[in-house]
C-alpha cells in the first residue's frame, strides 16, 4: 500500500503535472511551491464563476447560487473601494459562520485588502485590542460583535462599521443592505501574490494573541496542498485494492458538499475546508450553532459528501442516536483538524460510518492550514500518526541545541516552504524566534519515520486543546492571578472524552481567604472568552509543588489530582 503511495505521489508530482513542484524566492529564501498554484484569491475566486447555477452558500431556508455569490462578492467589494479601503488595509470580520462572512471575505481579497479574523468568542476588551493591534479600517460584524464593540467604541471612535444580521442598526453603523445596493461591478486591483491575505490571531504563550500574516501565496498553495492530499491518498488506496479512484473532491455524481463547523476565524474552516470546496465548486452549508443532530440532518437533505471538523464533532455524529436512521450514504470522509484524531475514533468511523472514510490532517495557523494528512487505509494504519507530509515541505526535527535529528528521532518539528506565512504582525522579536533562515519552529515536538509520515508526541508550547481551541496555560494563568484571592496557580490540561482536553488549575488562596471555584471561573469569564475559564479548579491547602529551579511541576499535579473533587 505505501509502495503504491509513495509511486503515486510521483506521478502526479511529475513535471508538467497538475501538482508539479517548483521552487520560488520567498523573504530571501529558497522555498517548494506548487507550479501551477494560481497568483492570489482573487484569481482564486473569480475562476469559480463558471459554477454560476451550482449553489454555493446555504444558510437555514436560505440560499446562493455562484452566480448570486458572485454578483454580491462584486456588490461588497465595489462598496469597500468606495469607502476608501485600499490595497494592504486591513478589514475586520467579526461574526457567527453567517454567509456574509464567506461573502466578504472575497471581496476583501478581490481588492487586495487584508481581511482581519476576529474571534467570536473575544469579550471587549480582546475586541478592542485585535482592531487596535491590526489597525483595522473598518468592522463588519453581527448584532452579538456589535454589541461587544459598542463598550469599546469611545477608543475606537473613527472605526467604520458594517451591520450584518442586525434589526436596529445604530446611527453610527451602515447597514448591510446599504453595502449591496453598491453596482455589481468587480474592481480592477493587482495583487502581490506576496502580500498578506488575511490576519488570523493566536494565542501567544505570553502576553496578548500574535496577528499571523498569511499571504495570497499561502492561501493557495494550502488550497492544492488539501487537494493533493485527498487525491493521492484516495488514488493509492483504490490503485492497491484494485479499484476505480473515487473522486472525492466531486463528490461523485453529487455535488461536492460539505458543512461549515467550525469557526471561520481559523484555517481549519476557511483556509482547508471553504476555500477548498470553493475552488471545487462545492457547497457551503453554514450552521448557527453546532448540534450533531441538526449535522445529521443536513447531511442527509443537502447531500454532504466530505464532513471535517474537529474530532469531537465526528464522535458525536457517529455516536448520535439519529445516526442509524439518517441517510448518510453520500457522506464519503469523515475529517478531523484542529486537534488529533483519537484512535478509537478511528476505529468507530471505519465500523461505523458505511463506507465513509477517516481522516485528519495536522497544520498550523502558521502555515496556512495544512502541514500532514492521512485518511482511510494509511490513518486506519498508522493511528497514531498526524500523516504523510506535503511533498511541498521541507521538514526535520531539531534537538535543543538546533541540530537536525536523524530520521526517528524525536525533537522539535521544523519546517520551510511556500506556506509559511510572513510572520506576526508588529512582532518582529517573535517572528525571529519563530521562523528562523526560512523555517517555522512549530512548537511541537514530533519525529518523522522512513516513510514521510509525521508523529507529534508532546508540545513544547504550554496549552490547552479544548475542542479545536487553543487555550494558552498562561493566559489564564494571568487573568488568574488578578484575583486578589489567588497567591499561587497553575494551569493544565485535563483529559476528557467529548473535548479532548479541557482547562484544569489548581490554586492556593491567599492567606486568610476563601475563594470557591465557581466565583473564580465567574472572575476568569469577565477576562476571557468564556471557553477558558477552567472547568476544573482544585483549591489546595498547601502551596504548589515545585521543581528545583522553582517552576511549578504541573505534571505531578496532572497525576496526582482526583476530577471527582474538583469544584
Amino acid at each position: 500500500m505505501y509502495k503504491q503511495l509513495q509511486e503515486t505521489i510521483a506521478e502526479m508530482t511529475a513535471p508538467g503535472q497538475m501538482f508539479s513542484i517548483t521552487e520560488v524566492e520567498v523573504g530571501g529564501h529558497t522555498m517548494k511551491a506548487w507550479a501551477m498554484a494560481p497568483n492570489s484569491l482573487r484569481d482564486i475566486w473569480l475562476s469559480t464563476a463558471g459554477h454560476a447555477d451550482k449553489d454555493y452558500l446555504v444558510y437555514q431556508d436560505e440560499r446562493w447560487t455562484y452566480a448570486q455569490a458572485h454578483e454580491e462578492v462584486a456588490r461588497i467589494a465595489n462598496w469597500l473601494v468606495g469607502q476608501g479601503i485600499k490595497p494592504g488595509d486591513h478589514v475586520a470580520l467579526a461574526m457567527r459562520n453567517y454567509p456574509e462572512w464567506m461573502l466578504s471575505y472575497w471581496a476583501i481579497a478581490c481588492v487586495g485588502a487584508v481581511s482581519v479574523g476576529v474571534n467570536a468568542w473575544w469579550v471587549p476588551e480582546e475586541l478592542k485590542y485585535g482592531l487596535k493591534d491590526s489597525s483595522t479600517k473598518l468592522l463588519i460584524c453581527d448584532a452579538e460583535r456589535m454589541a461587544r464593540f459598542a463598550e469599546v467604541r469611545s477608543d475606537l471612535p473613527d472605526m467604520k462599521v458594517v451591520a450584518v444580521r442586525v434589526d436596529d442598526v445604530p446611527p453610527w453603523a451602515t447597514p448591510w443592505s446599504e453595502v449591496l445596493a453598491a453596482q455589481p461591478s468587480m474592481p480592477e486591483v493587482t495583487v502581490n501574490t506576496d502580500d498578506d491575505a488575511c490576519i488570523f490571531y493566536t494565542s501567544g504563550t505570553t502576553g496578548n494573541p500574535k496577528g499571523a500574516q498569511l499571504t495570497h501565496r499561502g492561501c493557495v498553495n494550502n488550497i492544492l496542498s488539501v487537494v493533493f492530499g485527498t487525491m493521492s491518498q484516495s488514488t493509492a488506496q483504490a490503485r492497491a485494492q484494485g479499484k476505480e479512484p473515487p473522486n472525492l473532491l466531486a463528490g461523485g455524481k453529487n455535488q461536492m458538499a460539505t458543512i461549515v463547523a467550525t469557526p471561520l476565524f481559523h484555517v481549519t474552516a476557511n483556509n482547508c475546508l471553504a476555500q477548498t470546496t470553493t475552488i471545487a465548486g462545492g457547497k457551503l452549508v453554514h450552521m448557527h450553532k453546532w448540534d450533531a443532530g441538526e449535522a445529521l440532518r443536513i447531511i442527509e437533505v443537502e447531500k454532504i459528501t466530505v464532513f471535517s471538523g474537529v474530532p469531537t464533532m465526528s464522535r458525536e455524529i457517529i455516536m448520535h442516536p439519529d445516526f442509524a436512521t439518517r441517510d448518510t450514504s453520500t457522506l464519503s470522509a469523515l475529517n478531523g483538524g484542529g486537534a488529533a484524531v483519537q484512535p478509537d475514533l478511528i476505529g468507530k468511523i471505519d465500523k461505523g460510518g458505511r463506507g465513509t472514510l477517516p481522516g485528519q490532517g495536522y497544520g498550523m495557523t502558521e502555515t496556512c492550514g495544512m502541514i500532514s494528512t492521512s485518511a482511510g487505509f494509511f490513518l486506519s494504519d498508522k493511528p497514531n500518526s498526524a500523516g504523510i507530509l506535503i511533498p511541498i515541505y521541507d521538514i526535520k526535527c531539531i534537538d535543543k541545541q538546533g541540530n537536525t535529528l536523524p530520521v526517528g528521532e524525536t525533537g522539535e518539528i521544523c519546517v520551510r516552504g511556500a506556506q509559511v506565512i510572513k510572520g506576526y504582525l508588529n512582532r518582529p522579536d517573535a517572528t525571529a524566534e519563530t521562523i528562523v533562515d526560512g523555517w517555522l519552529h512549530t512548537g511541537d515536538i514530533g519525529y518523522i519515520d522512513e516513510e514521510n509520515f509525521v508523529y507529534l508526541v508532546d508540545r513544547a508550547k504550554d496549552m490547552v486543546i479544548r475542542g479545536g481551541e487553543n487555550v494558552y496555560c498562561s493566559e489564564v494563568e494571568t487573568a488568574l492571578y488578578k484575583h486578589p484571592d489567588v497567591a499561587e496557580c497553575t494551569v493544565f490540561s485535563v483529559p476528557d472524552e467529548r473535548l479532548g482536553e479541557e482547562v484544569g488549575a489548581a490554586i492556593f488562596p491567599t492567606p486568610g481567604s476563601h475563594p470557591t471555584a465557581a466565583a473564580l471561573r465567574e472572575f476568569c469569564k469577565t477576562q476571557l472568552a468564556a471557553y477558558k475559564a477552567p472547568r476544573y479548579i482544585w483549591i489546595l491547602d498547601e502551596p504548589l509543588p515545585r521543581n528545583a529551579s522553582g517552576k511549578f511541576v504541573k505534571r505531578t499535579l496532572q497525576d496526582s489530582l482526583d476530577i471527582a473533587k474538583a469544584g
